[in-house]
């Protein structure tokens, strides 16, 4: 019975029928506790208050049910560990404190309505789906490939934002003391400006202010285009990837070897001139004991074996 409580609360089994009625249950009990937060702001809706208290009082106790299952199953989910160190490594786990988060306010911190909200990111769990590529990965690997452009793209960022702020404040200081006191100030401004939010409760009033502000503004278009367009281009080719590793089996009947003689007239030539002359790919180059990726100036060889796609090409291909 206790594996197949571990089953059923474990996210993502398409296949098991109890599984997926959990998970949607749980989906459905977020979402009803999330939005009594949201109607409990209302003074209007002061009249149905106690029946939204209710609904919260029995989602929190579905959590806490679905906790204490976590916590008593935790041994599957850990299992290389004892049981006892199996369910404190799940309560210290991100997901054991999450849990734990959205459950403690409702009791001890009423007025921290911040922690309840947490409880919106035990949906997110329900992206980690039993699948072998789901959009949520392609979000996250696209991250974690260009996080070193993310983060050269948002250094750039923070210096333009100083600058920009320092500058500002250097400029509007003396005509509006009381609007840009201080460096924070302008700090507030640029932001607006350079990430293009623009709420207008700061602005500049000198000629040198304004100037600078036109400056700024068209520098903040690229500094937003700057990460987006990294991002942007990640996902291109996550797609592409995706695309090319699910190149169905018949496409494989187009490629094939080719053994290049010694008199044949593409000796000499270069992969590009070969690929744009005849309309082919050339994949790759076996050269001996060697297996060369083939780049745009590298030059065929008599003797070389290619590794093409091509459909007429591989057809007239001599049989080795």
């Amino acid at each position: 019975m206790k594996k197949r409580i571990f089953d059923i609360i474990q996210i993502g089994n398409k296949e098991d029928l109890p599984s997926r009625f959990f998970d949607i249950f749980i989906v459905t009990a977020i979402i009803l506790n999330i939005l009594t937060l949201f109607l409990e702001t209302f003074e209007e809706l002061s009249a149905m208050f106690p029946v939204l208290k209710v609904i919260e009082l029995v989602t929190v106790c579905i959590f806490c049910v679905e906790y204490a299952a976590r916590v008593w199953t935790a041994d599957y989910l850990y299992p290389g560990c004892s049981k006892m160190k199996a369910r404190v490594r799940f309560i210290f786990s991100f997901d054991g404190i999450v849990d734990l988060l959205t459950i403690l306010p409702f009791f001890y911190l009423s007025g921290f309505i911040a922690f309840r909200m947490l409880r919106v990111v035990r949906i997110f769990r329900l992206f980690r789906i039993n699948s072998q590529y789901d959009s949520f990965n392609v979000i996250t690997s696209v991250l974690l490939e260009k996080k070193n452009q993310i983060i050269s793209s948002v250094f750039i960022i923070l210096i333009l934002l100083l600058a920009s702020s320092l500058g500002m404040y250097s400029a509007e200081h003396e005509a509006q003391p009381e609007v840009f006191r201080n460096a924070f100030s302008g700090i507030w401004w640029s932001m607006s400006t350079l990430l293009t939010v623009g709420y207008g409760d700061i602005y500049p009033v000198t000629v040198i202010g304004r100037i600078m502000a036109i400056v700024i503004a068209f520098l903040g278009v690229g500094v937003v285009a700057i990460p987006t367009g990294i991002i942007s281009a990640g996902f291109v080719e996550q797609y592409n990837e995706n695309e090319n590793s699910d190149k169905k089996l018949r496409d494989i009947s187009h490629i094939g070897e080719i053994i290049v003689g010694m008199d044949d007239d593409i000796v000499g030539q270069t992969v590009d001139e070969i690929q744009t002359e005849y309309n082919v790919r050339l994949y790759l180059i076996i050269r001996g004991e060697l297996t060369l990726v083939a780049s745009g100036s590298t030059r065929i060889m008599g003797g070389d074996i290619l590794v093409i796609e091509s459909e007429k090409l591989v057809k007239a291909a001599p049989k080795k």
